[in-house]
């Protein structure tokens, strides 16, 4: 299965700026990509941030490992804590 992944800073309430990747599946719209970014903020108590299309981008594909098939068929979608999201 193939996934999108989109790069995705965003400034948290605190300072500073979260890095993450949001994976999906590749067919998957960049509406439902920001939906999917909107819940991953609310569960890190960062909801109400901003997250348009400047702050998440498309980056590239690549192979889906089991562990993204498997958040897919969960809750749609997988993120990448890259910086800052604790």
């Amino acid at each position: 299965m193939r996934a999108a992944v989109f790069d995705t800073y965003v400034p948290k309430k605190q300072g500073g700026i979260m890095h993450f990747d949001i994976v999906v599946p590749e067919q998957t719209g960049q509406t439902t990509v920001h939906t999917y970014g909107e819940n991953y903020l609310v569960s890190k108590q960062q909801g109400g941030q901003p997250l348009t299309a400047k702050e998440c981008q498309f980056c590239h594909v690549e192979e889906a490992t089991q562990e993204m098939i498997t958040a897919f068929n969960d809750k749609g979608y997988f993120i990448i804590e890259m910086q800052n999201c604790n």
